[in-house]
């Protein structure tokens, strides 16, 4: 059964009938699922620094280069989350509650997924390596931390982390076309073209170009004696002496 889109609604205690904008809605939310999701992505994928050594200094200032790119992800993301249950809540007022069209389930689940992207990002565990708050540059047995040693904690968050931002983009553009379905804009629809075109023309120079760093190496650097590094360079090893 097709469902109406309702163009007003009666607010009681004011009693008074206002028009809905529902472009509006779909404004706000392409914005921030498809301007500034994407945006984020690409800039911690190809905007990390090249690997050093060491990796990142201790003591670098969060909103300096070369923390910058983290920094923003998390906080413009965590913003995202914010303003998408507003607007998602907001939507739901005027409307009278859960629709229960595709829509209304691809965007709940676009927001449930995107929540717990930033929820597990709370449990990615420590940092360690000299960035940590207790080491010491030549001592490094202060360097230990989950990242850094690469704990089963933190690879597990990275293995859920990464894989459910597919899900979430896959879910967000499941909520865009059943929103067009309902109600058409094409200037939306010329938007997510441009986006989509775009993201992956950037994506494909940038990965050509070798901007895309490995994340490890990246902040805390390429040294052999790094754990992780030694971890992958004994696993290398193996897999070329099991080969026949």
């Amino acid at each position: 059964m097709e469902y109406e889109i309702s163009s007003e609604v009666y607010i009681p205690f004011l009693d008074i009938t206002i028009p809905i904008h529902w472009e509006n809605h779909a404004i706000v939310m392409f914005s921030l699922w498809f301007v500034l999701v994407p945006a984020m992505i690409l800039l911690l994928r190809y905007g990390k620094v090249r690997p050093t050594t060491y990796g990142i200094p201790g003591g670098t200032p969060k909103f300096s280069w070369p923390e910058l790119p983290w920094t923003l992800h998390k906080m413009v993301l965590y913003s995202v989350i914010v303003l998408s249950i507003g607007s998602a809540g907001f939507a739901m007022l005027l409307s009278g509650g859960f629709s229960g069209t595709l829509h209304a389930y691809f965007g709940v689940a676009t927001i449930a997924l995107g929540a717990l992207q930033g929820l597990t990002a709370w449990y990615r565990g420590s940092h360690g390596g000299q960035r940590g708050p207790e080491a010491t540059h030549d001592d490094r047995a202060t360097w230990g931390g989950d990242h850094f040693d690469m704990s089963p904690q933190r690879w597990w968050f990275e293995a859920y982390h990464k894989t459910g931002g597919y899900f979430v983009l896959f879910s967000a553009g499941g909520a865009l076309a059943t929103g067009l379905s309902q109600l058409w804009m094409p200037s939306i629809a010329a938007a997510f073209l441009f986006v989509v075109v775009s993201g992956f023309a950037l994506a494909v120079v940038l990965q050509g170009r070798g901007r895309h760093y490995d994340t490890y190496t990246s902040v805390y650097g390429y040294h052999p004696e790094h754990p992780f590094n030694k971890r992958r360079h004994s696993e290398m090893i193996r897999d070329r002496e099991e080969k026949p």
